[in-house]
């Protein structure tokens, strides 16, 4: 009877052992686990080499000029229309639609990550750019609006070098943008617009190009 209780708790303490074995990571699950440790610090790299962060910090550079360049291209353009850099857009939000501003990629700093964040920059700002050619195609006067396109291109090009410098796939260009521009009113109105969500777009921009040079 001894015996017989003797192997019966043998085998119960053998069958839990084999359980508990059951339980631990797998040879699978450890090499999961070495992968994506090797993907974080991969992300987190790039910003590491003085290359890349010289990189960033000429975009943030460019994105502040950017907006420094923004009032004098509104003055230029919009005029004495009664609309400023600082009105509410609300009263004319409907007319986004009507002459077809499409809206910006968001950028949410802490959501992203920086392959999302460059895509989501370089995509919006290729939008504005065809924004603001549309516009001066139609205006007289565009010596400001052409130093701010040449803004706008300036930062692109340093987040396709930004892309490549990071290894990640540079953003494929858009489609064709048309705007519907229906007298000069609605086309100072449409320069407004743009300008307005430029400014927005373009301090997020630096937020999260900030984020980025902060967090890695």
């Amino acid at each position: 009877m001894t015996h017989f209780l003797y192997l019966t708790q043998v085998g119960v303490k053998t069958a839990a052992a084999s359980e508990n074995w059951k339980m631990l990571p797998s040879e699978d699950t450890f090499q999961v686990l070495a992968v994506h440790c090797c993907l974080t610090l991969v992300n987190s790299a790039p910003l590491r080499d003085p290359e890349m962060k010289r990189a960033v910090e000429s975009a943030m550079s460019l994105a502040q000029k950017i907006l420094r360049d923004i009032p004098g291209a509104h003055e230029a353009c919009v005029g004495t229309t009664g609309l400023t850099l600082s009105s509410e857009a609300k009263d004319l939000e409907y007319l986004l639609s009507d002459i077809g501003i499409p809206a910006p990629p968001v950028l949410k700093s802490e959501e992203l990550t920086m392959e999302m964040s460059f895509r989501h920059i370089v995509e919006g700002l290729e939008l504005h750019h065809k924004l603001l050619q549309e516009i001066r195609a139609v205006l007289s006067s565009t010596e400001e609006l052409k130093l701010l396109l040449a803004d706008v291109t300036d930062l692109s090009a340093q987040l396709h070098e930004m892309q490549r410098l990071a290894q990640i796939p540079s953003t494929e260009s858009q489609k064709a943008l048309t705007l519907q521009l229906n007298g000069d009113y609605q086309v100072r109105v449409a320069a407004h617009l743009s300008l307005q969500q430029l400014r927005s777009f373009t301090q997020d921009v630096f937020r999260s190009l900030r984020h980025i040079a902060l967090s890695n």
